[in-house]
């Protein structure tokens, strides 16, 4: 089981290039924009911490995200489980055939009738298949929380919460801002 680890920043890492940033950017590198930082730690995460449990657990990343998810609302409407996987509808589309074809989830018609109106739902081999897999996700998922201290761990949460926020306001139609 993973500990939590302490990490030492370089020499002069801790120089924030956002400190006196203006609103135009002057000065902002493409190496500091948060669109590139966010990729950076996401990417390392998904390889170095995600990775491994679903790949022990015979899925992609993009399958333990569904399966997660439907795992913990039993089921889901196809856009909503596109909405909340963060994936497009390929992706996800491509990810529910391999997770159905190995009995772990199932798409179903909507009860209410609508053709073209689709719901996921978990197989009880793929309840299974998660409870044997989720203690493991989230002693990993810890472990990198863990590196920050408690401070930061409330700033980061607050901060992701704020820049999701302003996302959300961003997708708006101009008449729900």
């Amino acid at each position: 089981m993973p500990h939590a680890r302490v990490v030492e920043l370089q020499p002069g890492a801790d120089t924030c290039p956002w400190t006196a940033l203006d609103a135009a950017g002057d000065g902002l590198t493409v190496d500091n924009f948060l669109t590139t930082r966010f990729s950076e730690v996401a990417n390392g995460l998904r390889r170095n911490v995600t990775l491994p449990y679903a790949t022990d657990a015979g899925l992609a990343v993009s399958e333990w995200r569904l399966l997660a998810l439907l795992a913990h609302a039993r089921e889901l409407p196809f856009g909503e489980l596109v909405r909340r996987s963060t994936s497009d509808k390929a992706l996800v589309s491509r990810a529910l055939r391999a997770l159905e074809s190995r009995g772990l989830a199932q798409v179903l018609p909507d009860a209410g009738g609508h053709k073209k109106k689709l719901v996921c739902v978990i197989t009880p081999a793929g309840d299974a298949l998660h409870q044997r897999v989720i203690p493991v996700a989230r002693a990993r998922q810890a472990d990198a929380i863990r590196v920050l201290t408690v401070e930061e761990r409330r700033a980061l949460f607050a901060a992701l919460r704020k820049l999701a926020a302003y996302c959300r306001d961003l997708e708006a139609p101009d008449g729900d801002r």
